[in-house]
């Protein structure tokens, strides 16, 4: 059985039309291979937009969200539920069978409380299991999975989890033979072009560079650690590329890729 992993953003699920599009284009991609497909998401506009309503002040370091108690239960209700939702019901009615859990559900994405060397990230986790048996036989039975990154401690709390960390833990594990990264863009960009393909070695000097630069350098290097930790290929790419072997493709390279143990 192959697997795939798809990653979207929060930010992309609050644009109108993107979950219809992305369903259809889901579901074309289905017909037409035999993969079996796990999807991430985020939900970060969202949950910014409902601890604003509840006067909760968002503050983010390096790219992440602290969160305490209030704003873990905000994370909670738009991630697992309303974010979660919104893609399932859109698998559903392009026929697909999809299924939305959390990582809490099955003990699926187990964690630790995240360490930071300046700041104390609250109930922000970083993932140290993941239960690829249960989620290997949910797509063997033909069901697309929409997972939330909300999970659960080995200390028995719950944790928000970056999206992009859990897609990367979850490709590994599964042995997903793709890791693709849903964004805005369509891919890296130099000099407007999109560069189809990259090494891990030919792409730090682009960031160098400042080719690579603002919101495209955590994607890129979510990309390229999923490739250093095992992952076979990850891509960026946008959701018109998606269906249509669009965006940058990231390989490891020759010698450059760790063995991992499955």
């Amino acid at each position: 059985m192959m697997i795939r992993v798809l990653k979207i953003g929060g930010n992309e699920l609050s644009d109108p039309g993107f979950v219809d599009t992305l369903a259809k284009n889901i579901a074309r991609m289905q017909a037409e291979t035999a993969e079996s497909l796990i999807i991430v998401h985020g939900g970060g506009r969202a949950i910014a937009g409902l601890q604003a309503q509840l006067g909760l002040k968002a503050i983010k370091v390096d790219g992440l969200r602290v969160t305490n108690l209030e704003s873990l239960s905000v994370a909670q209700m738009v991630l697992s539920g309303h974010s979660n939702k919104i893609v399932v019901k859109a698998l559903l009615e392009t026929g697909l069978d999809a299924l939305g859990i959390s990582g809490v559900d099955g003990g699926i994405l187990r964690c630790r409380k995240k360490q930071h060397p300046t700041t104390d990230l609250g109930y922000v986790g970083e993932i140290v299991q993941v239960r690829a048996d249960l989620l290997q036989q949910l797509a063997g039975l033909g069901i697309t999975i929409v997972l939330s990154p909300i999970s659960l401690g080995l200390d028995g709390l719950t944790y928000n989890v970056n999206g992009d960390e859990v897609a990367s833990a979850v490709a590994l594990a599964t042995g997903a033979t793709e890791l693709d990264f849903v964004s805005n863009v369509p891919g890296v960009l130099r000099d407007g072009a999109v560069i189809p393909k990259l090494t891990a070695i030919e792409t730090e000097p682009l960031i160098v560079d400042g080719i690579i630069s603002g919101g495209m350098i955590p994607k890129v290097r979510a990309a390229l650690e999923a490739i250093h930790q095992g992952v076979e290929r990850a891509r960026i790419v946008n959701l018109a590329g998606l269906a249509e072997a669009g965006g940058t493709l990231f390989s490891a390279g020759s010698g450059t890729r760790k063995k991992v143990a499955r």
